[in-house]
């Protein structure tokens, strides 16, 4: 490598003693920072999509016409994500995620200004779906790359900052939503993707670099595509039985048999497939079971919800498409503030039961109180409806990832937590398809018989109100009452046809055993419990999740206490801490060191005088460097942080532990006790040790 003119290698710097120090890693290379802020946009645009559509859909079905498919709009998405992530993210693996993001994002913007463009539901739905494939990637591979980009002590920073985004995205969608619907046009509801989409595309293609790793898989394509079918078949019984088609008819028939020989068609696959999408033999745990159908009564209940109630505050309540955003606050409150108080409780505490079991139940009662309500709620009683029902959806969301992953082996990890969260996302499939159905049935009928005996005003008839809401202004003041109220009604229904489910879910939460938690997995990503979408990750990144997590907390005076007295030494955590950063670099300045953390000048010197005083340490100059009972003493230390860090792993570190494993926690080790490879712009989030 060239030297600049002062002799000095490009990358590197003097101190104060003319020592020349390696300073290329102690910033966050700016290239990164872009990239991971493209990868957010990528991120924003998937997750945003889920929820920013949901105050727009009626305004939508009333310009487009065809209320009875408004659950489409939802569902068509859903379907096409979920099906196309576990291909996403083994694709990426094989070609490399650089291109197949960029893929992604293209497929995403195309279907977005599609469907700005829809002249009516079909287009709508179908554009909406190509949407989904590209949704799909960008939530899958955007997570990942960010573990090609930084190492395992870097990632939890960048996880937080992922989660971030959902938590947003949960709270500004329906408001977006809102807004554009109100002021320009719902059609920019889509287009608002196109400018987002580019830049994050123009800025992963000038500046992205990750290195190439080919990882063959054998792909589950029949499996992939089976298990879609089954759903898409199932889903089509749910929102067309009763409403398009007779319950009794040969269509409803037709499909739900194609439904079952399918399904059956998908077990005898899975069972022979090299790597299946979804392992049977996961459905020999009993606690994956039942997670996996809480999980989808889960969905089914949020997405159901989530999806109607902005019908219902501007179709009944009569408020704007910006108001019933603002409206749905509590409930999104309630989910993020449960979700989080439940995590970390889990986390302290270990125990996890009465989670699942509370979660299902409050959203039981959730459900019950909205059923409740009518044309003639005043809004404190809607927001503490809806803060109950998110209240009780998270504390069981959180929950029941953890809980898959502390029930599997080390290599069903992947695909066990991919499950859980397919079944989530499945619910939400057939939540918002089965509560439109209903929906669609009910208001048909109820509509019928407001109008009974009623003379309606020309151009005004049942079907067309069903298909337009806007046509409830046109009706004489007379009628006007008796339809909003069976809109209120046939949306309220739905409510309470969805409580048995949730009450079933409330009955197999008693079931769930409750085995002690590995402290691996006491970190549940956010982006796992959040997003409608499952993930697709495996056995190796989920444990690096979750110990670069942990790892974060590295900083903590009590850590440095822990591992100083299970090596058996006597010393200051500050001490400890600082035998770690020498054995890192070779040699410290204290005084440089504290301009680069947040440990006081007086803990580091006060640690300092304590090395020396212990002949740990010696100075040359205005450095410290280790003797070699100090070396000894840094690598007992270093060696006692790799045995914690194992003993979080629980059962999975067990004497055939995968060598994978071993290796990860070497790695992960090395970076958090002072590799050379761990970056000094690490000391800054270093806590206080007084």
């Amino acid at each position: 490598m060239a030297e600049d003119a002062q002799g000095v290698t490009p990358g590197t710097a003097q101190d104060r003693t003319g020592q020349v120090r390696d300073v290329r890693d102690e910033h966050v290379p700016g290239n990164v920072l872009v990239s991971i802020g493209a990868l957010l946009l990528g991120m924003l645009l998937a997750a945003l999509d889920q929820t920013i559509v949901s105050t727009a859909l009626p305004t939508i079905v009333s310009e487009l016409g065809g209320m009875d498919h408004l659950s489409w709009v939802v569902t068509a998405y859903l379907l096409a994500s979920t099906a196309a992530t576990p291909l996403w993210g083994k694709l990426g693996d094989q070609y490399g995620r650089k291109t197949l993001f960029q893929i992604a994002i293209v497929i995403f913007l195309i279907g977005s200004a599609l469907c700005g463009a829809a002249q009516d539901m079909f287009q709508l739905i179908g554009f909406r779906a190509l949407q989904g494939l590209g949704g799909g990637g960008l939530m899958v591979l955007s997570m990942a790359i960010v573990g090609d980009l930084v190492p395992p002590r870097e990632r939890g920073r960048y996880q937080g900052l992922f989660g971030a985004v959902f938590g947003a995205t949960s709270v500004l969608g329906p408001l977006l939503g809102g807004l554009f619907t109100e002021h320009v046009s719902w059609r920019w509801v889509f287009y608002v993707n196109l400018p987002v989409g580019v830049v994050a595309l123009a800025v992963i293609a000038t500046v992205l670099r990750i290195p190439r790793k080919s990882m063959p898989h054998v792909i589950d394509y029949l499996g992939t595509f089976l298990i879609a079918s089954v759903a898409t078949c199932l889903v089509l019984v749910a929102s067309l039985g009763g409403t398009t088609w007779n319950w009794g008819s040969p269509q409803i028939a037709g499909l739900a048999v194609l439904g079952v020989v399918l399904a059956v068609v998908f077990v005898a696959v899975e069972r022979r497939a090299a790597e299946p999408v979804l392992p049977l033999k996961l459905f020999r745990i009993r606690t994956f079971t039942l997670s996996a159908v809480i999980s989808f009564v889960v969905g089914f209940a949020m997405f159901g919800a989530m999806t109607y109630l902005p019908t219902f505050l501007q179709v009944v309540q009569g408020v704007s498409p910006t108001l019933s955003g603002v409206h749905m606050l509590p409930m999104v409150f309630g989910l993020l503030l449960a979700s989080t108080v439940s995590g970390q409780i889990v986390s302290r505490t270990g125990r996890w039961k009465v989670f699942p079991i509370a979660g299902t139940g409050v959203t039981t009662l959730g459900l019950l109180l909205l059923h409740q309500l009518d044309e003639h709620s005043s809004t404190i009683e809607m927001s503490g409806y809806f803060f109950v029902f998110g209240l009780g959806l998270g504390l069981v969301m959180q929950v029941l990832v953890l809980i898959v992953q502390n029930a599997v082996s080390y290599e069903d990890l992947g695909v066990a937590t991919s499950g859980a969260t397919f079944f989530r996302s499945i619910g939400a499939s057939f939540g918002v398809a089965i509560f439109g159905t209903i929906f669609a049935g009910r208001l048909g009928e109820k509509l019928a018989d407001a109008f009974r005996g009623a003379q309606l005003p020309p151009g005004v008839s049942v079907d067309a109100l069903e298909a337009d809401p806007r046509g409830l202004a046109a009706l004489p003041p007379a009628l006007r009452p008796p339809a909003v109220q069976a809109y209120a009604s046939s949306i309220t229904d739905v409510f309470l046809y969805a409580a048995p489910v949730a009450l079933l879910g409330f009955v197999l939460a008693w079931f769930l055993k409750e085995d002690r938690l590995r402290g691996s997995v006491t970190a549940p990503d956010v982006t796992e419990t959040l997003a409608s979408n499952p993930v697709e990750r495996s056995s190796h990144d989920e444990v690096c999740r979750a110990l670069s997590v942990l790892g974060t907390r590295e900083g903590r005076r009590e850590i440095y206490v822990k591992i100083t007295e299970r090596a058996g030494y006597d010393l200051l955590p500050g001490a400890s801490w600082l035998l770690l950063r020498i054995k890192k670099f070779g040699r410290v300045e204290p005084a440089v060191l504290t301009e680069h953390s947040t440990v006081p000048l007086t803990v580091v010197m006060e640690a300092g005088r304590q090395l020396e005083e212990r002949h740990l340490a010696l100075r040359t100059g205005l450095d410290l460097v280790l003797t070699e009972q100090g070396r000894e003493v840094a690598e007992r230390l270093a060696q006692t942080r790799e045995e914690s860090l194992a003993e979080l792993l629980g059962d999975w570190w067990a004497p055939d532990r995968p060598t994978d494993l071993a290796q990860l926690v070497k790695e992960l080790n090395e970076e958090l006790c002072g590799s050379d490879a761990e970056r000094p712009q690490d000391e800054r989030a270093m806590p206080h040790l007084t």
